[in-house]
């Protein structure tokens, strides 16, 4: 796929885009970016890629045609992109919400290869956790955005009705990640440590924790035994949390960014 037209230069958008453009051969100079507004391009332009604000000119370039912006944006950038599209371009939807049938009946009559493609804003460093689910693709197409996406984190292809999971667990999750560290920085702050250190100590520790179960491929709970000696600090302080309703807190929030 030698050009990606990425419409919607917002957070994701941009994220995947410099994630995309560290990982592949050709760099920034192989993805098109548009937005609406030329200061929101300005600095994307000066990091290499071709920018514009013509959503059409952009999908007739693609051979992956990124549909970055909001679910209820969707039906407005496909009716204008649709008629310009080549016909072997595949067209990848980052908004999570849209069913598949709805996202085939915008297009109308043209019906181009499409699927999900649901990162996460670590794409930018290449670590994001990416949801495929593919809606009309061949098998080879489908593997070709797996490879892509591959180049900015791990990958992980779903059916359709699975794809709220994956967007609440990766992409919503990212941020309810976020908010685990920084309930733990205060704490940290609480019990004395300066604010810098206790960002750095709690972002390690969750670093190494899923870098513990990346390696060994073990359970979560196999790792906790491991530090929860009888009548030791670990248990006081895990079941403290589970009396407070951490692991119920964790689940039905999840479910919430689910529906």
């Amino acid at each position: 796929m030698k050009t990606i037209s990425i419409i919607g230069a917002g957070h994701i958008g941009g994220a995947v885009a410099r994630g995309l453009a560290a990982g592949l051969e050709g760099g920034a100079a192989d993805i098109i970016l548009t937005a609406t507004r030329e200061e929101t391009l300005a600095p994307f332009r000066a990091e290499g890629f071709r920018t514009m604000t013509d959503n059409r000119a952009a999908a007739a370039r693609a051979d992956l045609l990124l549909l970055a912006v909001k679910p209820h944006i969707i039906p407005l950038v496909v009716r204008e992109v649709a008629s310009v599209l080549r016909e072997d371009a595949v067209v990848g939807c980052l908004a999570p919400g849209v069913r598949p049938e709805d996202l085939q009946a915008f297009f109308g009559d043209k019906q181009p290869a499409l699927l999900y493609v649901i990162p996460n804003t670590a794409a930018e460093i290449r670590q994001s956790v990416t949801f495929l689910s593919p809606v009309n693709v061949t098998e080879d197409q489908l593997a070709g955005v797996e490879a892509l996406f591959a180049c900015v984190g791990e990958v992980l292809v779903v059916p359709p009705h699975l794809l709220s999971a994956g967007t609440s667990v990766a992409s919503c999750g990212i941020a309810y990640a976020m908010r685990y560290i920084r309930a733990a920085v205060e704490g940290a702050v609480e019990l004395g440590l300066y604010p810098a250190d206790a960002l750095k100590a709690v972002c390690g520790t969750v670093q190494g924790a899923a870098g513990l179960l990346l390696a060994r491929g073990t359970h979560p709970e196999a790792e906790i035994d491991k530090v929860t000696t009888p009548g030791g600090l670990t248990i006081r302080g895990l079941n403290a949390m589970e009396e407070a309703g951490f692991t119920n807190a964790v689940i039905r929030g999840l479910k919430a960014g689910a529906k």
